[in-house]
């Protein structure tokens, strides 16, 4: 007697599903293809897009699988580098990006460039508070290191600034540290100035607003910068900044004008 099998509708449903699954992947392969490349070149589009400027007109962008943006070319100033990472890292599918432009500007001595820079850089932020940001320069093959202290980030932000859009500069490296925010800190801040300057041999240095002794604090721990005229007045700076109440220590890196940097260590 022949055996009846009754099978659901689910069950038949399962089976095509399973049966067809075996069709699929080679399209389903084909047009996943399809859709990222499409995807790319919306992503390689967009992004040359944002470089539509004329300080641009020598940067190309290419867009990989992965998101990753590289950027080649010239441009004529750091900062326009930077620009255009920034302007690339927003485009469609832009997950990174990796910055390989080169700043084909002037050519302009290492010495030639710290000359000019540590001019600029000592009249930065001149009457906000400039005394209170102890910012260090080094130049190597065009590539400029900004290093030691600014009181705000808006201070810090406008020292990078300042070189970026220097012609010579090739590349920045940030290593200034800001200090952190307290309003125990700007008191003292503020106590160290009025016992330093306020002291008859050494209010001379607060005449020029790019040479005054330059005061960092980080949780009550002062530091001293910049270049005196005397051993001194170097240290009758230490010790006046040393007598401000809630101190908790002081290191003097003020230079003695026309001696080594190295001959005088912090105390």
């Amino acid at each position: 007697m022949a055996r009846t099998i009754c099978i659901s509708p689910t069950t038949l449903l399962a089976v095509a599903l399973t049966a067809g699954a075996f069709c699929f992947p080679r399209a389903a392969t084909a047009a996943t293809t399809t859709f990222m490349a499409a995807d790319q070149h919306d992503g390689d589009n967009d992004a040359q897009g944002r470089l539509k400027k004329s300080q641009f007109k020598d940067v190309k962008v290419s867009v990989d699988n992965n998101g990753i943006a590289t950027l080649t070319g010239n441009v004529g100033l750091y900062e326009y580098k930077k620009d255009a990472a920034n302007r690339v890292r927003k485009a469609k599918g832009v997950s990174a990006v990796r910055n390989e432009i080169q700043v084909s500007g002037p050519s302009t001595s290492d010495d030639e460039l710290k000359k000019k820079l540590g001019e600029k850089l000592t009249y930065d932020r001149v009457g906000y508070g400039n005394a209170f940001n102890s910012i260090t320069l080094g130049v190597e093959n065009g590539v400029v290191t900004l290093g030691g202290h600014a009181r705000t980030d808006v201070d810090k932000d406008s020292a990078l600034a300042l070189v970026s859009t220097y012609p010579g500069v090739k590349d920045v490296v940030d290593d200034i540290e800001v200090d952190p925010t307290s309003i125990m800190d700007d008191q003292t801040r503020m106590a160290v100035a009025r016992s330093v300057y306020g002291y008859s041999t050494l209010n001379k240095y607060a005449i020029d607003p790019a040479k005054p002794i330059r005061i960092s604090v980080q949780n009550g721990h002062v530091e001293l910068y910049g270049v005196v005229d005397s051993k001194a007045d170097k240290d009758a700076a230490y010790l006046r900044a040393n007598s401000v109440p809630g101190v908790f220590s002081v290191k003097n890196y003020l230079q003695v004008a026309g001696q080594p940097s190295e001959s005088e260590k912090p105390r």
